[in-house]
């Protein structure tokens, strides 16, 4: 499946017109342990650019975006006992939520694993 990138280092792994969504390794290293994370409810219609869920940490609190637009079809519970998982597993097991894709093209303006790796390197 291909995995997309945003400015705001959040990932999207598509497969169709469905996706699973979360921050990136990256993203969870700068934020530092993360305490709570508040995930976007089932059936939640999201615009490309929304704030969609909330990660807290012992740093900040920070927004995550929807990288797409579309309808949330299923959030990760296991972040509710253990939002340690997005330290561990950020781009795997520590994901936020999977979606319906509103539409599919919407990923051609979000970054290869390339081009993110050369944004974070100028960081």
């Amino acid at each position: 499946m291909p995995r997309y990138f945003t400015r705001d280092h959040e990932w999207i792994e598509a497969d169709g017109s469905s996706a699973r969504v979360g921050i990136t390794d990256y993203a969870q290293g700068q934020l530092g342990d993360i305490t709570f994370v508040e995930v976007p409810a089932v059936g939640a219609s999201l615009t490309k650019g929304d704030s969609a869920a909330v990660v807290d940490s012992v740093k900040a609190a920070s927004d995550v975006y929807a990288p797409v637009g579309g309808t949330v079809t299923a959030i990760n519970t296991a972040l509710e006992d253990a939002p340690d998982l997005v330290n561990s597993a950020a781009e795997s097991d520590g994901w936020l939520w999977d979606m319906d894709l509103a539409d599919p093209t919407e990923l051609d303006g979000l970054l290869d694993a390339a081009a993110y790796a050369e944004l974070v390197a100028g960081q």
